[in-house]
């Protein structure tokens, strides 16, 4: 018994090591020991890449903030030739809003999810100005990741896809 014990404790502590650390990969809307996001935003591709603890290795990324849990709530990166000031909320484990500072504006958009735990709209508020921002027709790889979805934006509908490489 004592054997049986001691076997199971050891699984428990490895199994644990595995655990990710932080949560950048739940705020890039995927799961898993995942390597790299790639996808094309608005006709430029980005790729994202995470260590294998979850933590995002975004190029031009600083004074990331985490709590003691791992979850990001602040960074600066640059974007455009901006520096972009960005904090989060979170809750349950997901992202329920980002604030975005830039040039002086800041932008607050909120997360709704659905029954699969996918973004199911976005609403935004753009200096007083509201919009939601809904996401349809989800297609999932097999680590349960969305790989392709429509959204509506300004009366246009447009699919976005993505790449997930995962580590093994």
């Amino acid at each position: 018994m004592k054997k049986i014990f001691m076997m199971i404790t050891m699984l428990a502590v490895a199994v644990g090591m595995q655990a990710q650390k932080y949560h950048d990969v739940e705020l890039n809307e995927a799961k898993g020991p995942v390597k790299s996001i790639s996808m094309d935003m608005m006709g430029t591709p980005m790729t994202i890449t995470f260590d294998k603890d979850g933590k995002m290795t975004r190029e031009g990324m600083t004074d990331a903030v985490y709590d003691d849990n791992g979850f990001l709530q602040s960074a600066k990166w640059e974007m455009r030739g901006q520096q972009v000031a960005v904090s989060f909320k979170w809750e349950n484990g997901r992202p329920k809003s980002q604030s975005t500072n830039m040039m002086g504006n800041e932008f607050v958009v909120t997360y709704t999810y659905n029954d699969k735990g996918a973004i199911a709209a976005q609403g935004m508020n753009m200096g007083g100005q509201e919009m939601s921002i809904p996401y349809t027709d989800y297609k999932y790889d097999d680590h349960g990741n969305w790989i392709s979805r429509k959204v509506s934006m300004m009366g246009q509908e447009r699919e976005t896809t993505r790449k997930i490489e995962y580590y093994e």
